[in-house]
């Protein structure tokens, strides 16, 4: 009988052990129902809805700018090609300013700076004069191109650690819950983090189209700038020829 009762009490003992290594199944009202992004962002901290928010709105920004300026520079760089070749067409400055009547796009704005110019005065100090003028247009014109384009800079190199603060910000909130609820348990300490990783993830999501978009534009406005300097250099020569023929006439 001894040794019977020994051998059921170890058996108790053993299944008491084996119960107790068991995790305790949590109630269904403290796990989350929805992992899904949109769900993951309603049950988020105020902190990192905020920045998810940012981020989504900085994303929005970042395609919108690439929607505006691609058909600005389409469109500008149509009205540069159209005012180079009438340049290259063209035999003398006023022809060339005749045929630009009514445009107001920069080539043809240095067409009319050059007739101002050469109109006021002549002289050794004439074609430097021009220059300054159809240089003046030409940086104007890039600048005002470029508008916009410091904005996907800007988003491209801070959206990152703008995910990064609300990731670490979540985690932060995770780790004060499990002290709060006493418990490990991976169904509970996971959504928490998922959350937070979540904002990170929209700071990719924001920050690399940025970056790509920015240098994409920042070779179209080089080339842009580039015709325009070949507009530009196409006035001078038009004012050259025009010179050398006035002197020869004088002759």
């Amino acid at each position: 009988m001894t040794r019977l009762a020994t051998i059921v009490a170890g058996t108790l003992i053993l299944g008491a052990s084996a119960a107790a290594a068991q995790p305790v199944p949590l109630p269904a009202s403290v796990l989350p129902h929805d992992l899904s992004p949109v769900g993951m962002f309603r049950q988020a901290d105020i902190v990192v809805q905020a920045v998810m928010l940012l981020l989504v709105a900085a994303s929005v920004v970042t395609w919108t700018i690439l929607l505006v300026k691609s058909l600005e520079l389409a469109r500008a760089n149509r009205r540069a090609a159209r005012s180079l070749a009438g340049l290259m067409r063209a035999r003398s400055l006023d022809e060339a300013v005749a045929a630009a009547a009514g445009r107001h796009d920069p080539a043809s704005h240095m067409l009319r700076l050059a007739r101002y110019e050469r109109a006021r005065a002549t002289g050794p100090r004439l074609m430097d004069r021009i220059v300054s003028q159809l240089s003046g247009v030409v940086v104007r014109a890039g600048r005002r191109t470029a508008m916009g384009t410091g904005v996907l800079a800007t988003i491209g190199s801070t959206a990152p650690f703008v995910g990064l603060f609300g990731t670490v910000w979540g985690i932060m909130n995770s780790f004060i819950g499990i002290s709060q609820a006493q418990t490990t348990n991976l169904a509970v300490v996971a959504p928490g983090i998922a959350e937070a990783l979540l904002a990170t993830a929209l700071g990719l999501v924001a920050a690399i189209p940025a970056v790509v978009i920015y240098n994409v534009f920042a070779r179209a406005i080089a080339g842009y700038r580039l015709r325009l300097n070949d507009a530009a250099q196409a006035v001078q020569r038009l004012v050259s020829r025009d010179l050398d023929r006035h002197a020869e006439q004088a002759l």
